[in-house]
């Protein structure tokens, strides 16, 4: 296996592993939280959200390493098709709603015990993951275009 190939490797797993942990908690996990009272809620998102943030922290790193280490092997921007020039976008775009949700709407979900301020945090998060979960399905489209 070449360099590349396994740059390429890791850059896609980490992909499928953010854009499908957003599609799991948007499509399923949320709609499924309906059947258990208020408390449970605020207690798994707690919980949910400590754990894929921290997988995100780690998967939106390497995925951004790896697509600039990609670009550097082909030869720089200059020498790449258009639809390398809009992941790269897409992707710069989706860490910084990321870096948004995790240092705003999170940070104040994390501090606070008031179940009201709890749940508009929760309503902004969840507004915010929508479009890095519609940002993540365009990359995908914009991918596979190549």
């Amino acid at each position: 296996m070449t360099i590349y190939a396994g740059i390429k490797a890791l850059h896609l797993l980490c992909a499928v592993v953010w854009v499908g942990g957003m599609f799991f908690a948007y499509v399923v996990l949320r709609p499924s939280m309906v059947a258990i009272e208020a408390p449970q809620r605020m207690l798994l998102h707690t919980r949910v959200f400590k754990k894929f943030f921290l997988v995100i922290w780690h998967a939106m790193p390497v995925i951004l390493i790896t697509g600039f280490a990609m670009l550097f092997l082909m030869g720089g921007m200059a020498n790449v098709p258009w639809q390398i020039h809009a992941m790269m976008g897409l992707g710069l775009l989706m860490a910084a709603v990321f870096l948004a949700i995790f240092f705003g709407p999170y940070r104040q979900f994390r501090r606070t015990t008031d179940r009201n301020r709890m749940a508009s945090t929760l309503n902004s998060i969840r507004r915010l993951i929508g479009v890095n979960l519609v940002l993540g399905l365009i990359t995908v489209i914009v991918a596979g275009l190549l």
